[in-house]
């Protein structure tokens, strides 16, 4: 594979783009918003700038990442020569469907087609495609760049060559690659989302405040950050999104979304993203929110 079509140019496709390209893939990352691409493009030239300064790769090593980037606003155009097309769309099942649909018109017949979705599933999102075979996940973690765990999830009719070349690509991006099984969650949201969850049943029941709730996390169970924090650069509405499909998908109470965190996210404070959710976020740190604010 040397084609990599990358639809959303939001915080994790940029990201996503980024490792293909400096792994010397020749990368197509597609949004509907030229706004979205140029701030992708900013954005992973900032991150490479950085990277330069630490003197982790060389200016030519940026150089040749960016060269290998090519923008596109028309899906058709941009996955035309796919190899391999990786959609990083928002957590929105409808949405992801319709992009699938898509990518299996305007792709080449034997282009593989893998979601970066954290929760929703594979088996589904193949359904909508002519080729469930070559339909599989490849959950990137958040950052990108740094960090160094791919979620491979295979679908009930992914191949096994599929999932091999797959596990093979994400170790070419020097990459950990762990293979699990199409459930709601897979592994990482299964067990982090629920955490999450708890931390805002605890705060929203008053058993402790945000900092104090972060803090026992951080000191107590050696987590670099806490799950309140967490879920505020992970966005409150992706959170919930994917609470919901635990809920839906296992069902079983214990995944119900707390009514706190479905408030937060009707009210618009989703975190990092719109500048408030359990911290501050309008200076670029944090800085705690009056516990008033977080009403039953």
């Amino acid at each position: 594979m040397k084609n990599i079509s990358v639809i959303g140019a939001g915080t994790m496709g940029n990201g996503i783009a980024h490792v293909f390209a400096q792994n010397g893939y020749t990368v197509s990352l597609i949004d509907i918003s030229s706004e979205s691409l140029n701030k992708a493009i900013a954005t992973i030239t900032k991150n490479l700038d950085r990277m330069v300064k630490k003197e982790k790769i060389s200016e030519n090593n940026k150089n040749n990442t960016l060269a290998n980037i090519t923008t596109f606003t028309d899906l058709k155009t941009g996955v035309s020569n796919a190899d391999l097309v990786v959609e990083a769309a928002t957590e929105n099942l409808d949405l992801k469907l319709n992009i699938f649909k898509q990518m299996d018109d305007f792709s080449p017949k034997d282009a593989i087609l893998a979601t970066n979705t954290s929760s929703i599933s594979i088996t589904q999102i193949a359904g909508v495609t002519s080729r469930p075979d070559k339909v599989i996940g490849m959950h990137f973690m958040n950052p990108v760049p740094i960090m160094k765990l791919v979620e491979i999830i295979r679908g009930y009719s992914t191949s096994d060559e599929v999932t091999q070349r797959i596990m093979d690509t994400s170790k070419a991006l020097k990459k950990v690659p762990v293979e699990v099984n199409d459930y709601p969650g897979f592994v990482a949201n299964r067990i982090l989302m629920p955490m999450i969850n708890e931390a805002i049943i605890t705060l929203n029941e008053g058993v402790a405040g945000v900092e104090e709730i972060d803090t026992v996390m951080k000191l107590g169970m050696a987590h670099p950050m806490g799950p309140l924090q967490l879920a505020d650069f992970i966005g409150l509405d992706v959170c919930l999104a994917i609470m919901n499909v635990l809920y839906e998908g296992l069902g079983n109470d214990k995944y119900a979304p707390c009514p706190l965190l479905v408030n937060m996210v009707n009210a618009g404070k989703k975190g990092v993203k719109t500048g408030e959710g359990f911290y501050d976020w309008t200076h670029g740190t944090k800085e705690l929110i009056v516990a008033d604010n977080f009403k039953k």
